[in-house]
């Protein structure tokens, strides 16, 4: 299992649109779109887990700069989330 961020999103984008839109690489496990806890409304970024590597690469090939829902999104591996002090 990869974990992918996905950056760039539209704000009408659904988390089950980008999980549609990631299927056509691989399976989907998860796909979660991070909303503002005071507007619940999408912060434009979210994060898609594929099924293994080479799925996430082929997703990462076919939606790294590429459009989706009229804004051209960034696709790369998620990096593990740092501490905040």
């Amino acid at each position: 299992m990869k974990k992918l961020f996905v950056g760039g999103l539209s704000f009408k984008t659904t988390e089950q649109g980008l999980a549609d839109a990631f299927a056509k690489a691989g399976k989907v496990i998860s796909a979660v779109i991070i909303m503002d806890r005071m507007t619940h409304r999408s912060k434009g970024f979210g994060f898609v887990e594929m099924e293994n590597d080479e799925e996430a690469e082929k997703a990462i090939a076919m939606y790294n700069n590429q459009e989706l829902d009229g804004r051209t999104v960034v696709v790369n591996e998620a990096r593990p989330l740092e501490k905040r002090f």
